[in-house]
């Protein structure tokens, strides 16, 4: 199993392993011409070769920042403000119409709690999945591991530790539901 596998699959991998190396260089290259390139449509070019997108209106704006960038799939019409983080060793799955606040993150690895072990430069990953009609506020944080469901409001400065069920805003930290909000049908 190589080490991107490994990442993959949730499992301890080395992120000095030279294919893991090479994917965030590419990753590094592709979001410095987007943080630099001042066109929108050849902006949103460069997105569309950075992540999965299902389709060309992807929008993310300056400042963005991910470790690979090809395992981040975004539904249609998907939007990330400025100085956002996503950083993506394992998958993060967004749905359709996604609203993102600037300096968002979404965190998908985790380090060892040992000290030896962190040490040794090992770690892991779990993804994170977003469902349909989300709005994350400024400065929000999901960690690794959690599902948001569909038409979710995280307020910002929250951090999300925890799985959010649909039709919910939370807010805090950690995030805790504080409003329900009427089901569509």
């Amino acid at each position: 199993m190589t080490e991107r596998e490994k990442m993959l699959a949730g499992l301890s991998y080395d992120p000095g392993d030279p294919e893991l190396v090479a994917g965030r260089a590419r990753a590094v290259s592709l979001t410095m011409r987007i943080n630099q390139e001042p066109d929108r449509e050849k902006r949103r070019a460069l997105v569309n070769e950075l992540v999965q997108a299902s389709d060309v209106r992807a929008a993310i704006m300056p400042g963005f920042f991910c470790d690979y960038g090809d395992n981040i799939r975004f539904g249609a019409r998907a939007f990330v403000n400025a100085n956002s983080v996503f950083l993506d060793c394992a998958e993060i799955t967004i749905g359709d119409d996604f609203q993102c606040g600037p300096g968002v993150q979404l965190l998908t690895p985790e380090h060892p709690l040992d000290a030896a072990e962190r040490r040794s430069g090992v770690e892991s990953a779990r993804p994170i999945r977003i469902g349909d009609d989300v709005w994350i506020g400024g400065g929000a944080i999901v960690l690794a591991g959690v599902t948001v469901g569909d038409r979710v409001v995280i307020g910002a400065g929250a951090v999300v530790t925890k799985d959010v069920p649909s039709d919910v805003v939370v807010v805090g930290n950690p995030a805790r539901v504080v409003k329900n909000l009427p089901r569509e049908i």
